[in-house]
């Protein structure tokens, strides 16, 4: 009887401990504006708070900055050039950019760098969010790679340009 509890509260435990570390983590699949797979993206919630993104993306433009996003809606439809993901990810309701007043956006993110081969591998830490499903919890919406970079101030999206590459969170 012992060795059977034993073992019952050992698989508890296992499979909690593998469901926790499952909540954890989490990854989208990029497509381009023609629907097209283009490239991951793992996500790691940090024990501190906020997460770290993994990023592995091409066919982008060649060797420049390009804006980084996460967006409210998981729908990343290339019919409407992923408009379906709608804006930046902002449940304080603050201003877009790192340089406004009332900013940034839970969403808003650093300007990554595309190699000259139109790849962006990157790793990008937010602070701001968190991996699961609450208020600031970003499983089911989706990250975006616009087209140039973020200024960091203009409103309601950084001037970033048209949206190429679209992932939603899972």
């Amino acid at each position: 009887m012992r060795q059977t509890l034993t073992a019952t509260f050992t698989a508890l435990a296992l499979a909690g401990a593998a469901h926790a570390q499952d909540a954890a983590t989490g990854s989208a699949k990029f497509v381009d504006a023609e629907g097209k797979s283009n490239g991951t993206a793992q996500i790691m919630a940090m024990p501190s708070g906020g997460v770290l993104i993994k990023l592995d993306v091409s066919g982008l433009p060649e060797s420049q900055w390009v804006a980084f996003h996460v967006h409210e809606t998981g729908s990343c439809d290339p019919a409407t050039k992923h408009e379906s993901a709608g804006g930046h990810f902002n449940p304080g309701s603050k201003e877009h950019g790192y340089q406004s007043a009332n900013g940034p956006h839970a969403g808003d993110m650093p300007n990554q760098y595309v190699g000259a081969d139109g790849s962006l591998k990157a790793e990008v830490f937010n602070s701001m969010v968190t991996l699961g499903e609450g208020e600031n919890g970003i499983k089911g919406r989706a990250l975006m790679v616009h087209a140039k970079g973020d200024d960091y101030k203009s409103q309601p999206s950084g001037n970033a340009g048209n949206r190429l590459a679209c992932a939603v969170i899972e």
